[in-house]
């Protein structure tokens, strides 16, 4: 691949994310007041990171049952309202430890 063409790919790139991230702003200029369209566009980016995370979470790691009990884990101390440092950083152990026991 020549040089011209990775920058070009570069640049198509950035405009397409610039595109994405300033259409919103383009579009809806005034205040949105509808209470259900507030809500929906509220949780949109929580449910585009789930779709975008979870099944990343199964097949990462090679075993479907170490990416479970990652999972599981995980869910557990962001339940008990645990820090992010606390909830991956268990995640990980679970999965190393499942991984260490062959399973």
């Amino acid at each position: 691949m020549s040089t011209g063409y990775i920058l070009k790919g570069i640049l198509v790139m950035a405009f397409v994310t610039y595109l994405i991230r300033m259409l919103p702003l383009v579009i809806f200029r005034k205040k949105i007041t509808n209470r259900r369209l507030r809500s929906f566009l509220y949780y949109i980016p929580y449910a585009v990171l789930a779709a975008m995370t979870f099944p990343a979470i199964f097949t990462s790691t090679g075993s479907a049952v170490s990416g479970a009990v990652g999972c599981g884990v995980a869910i557990i101390l962001a339940y008990f309202r645990k820090g992010l440092l606390i909830v991956a950083a268990g995640a990980a152990a679970a999965v190393w430890l499942v991984q260490m026991m062959g399973l």
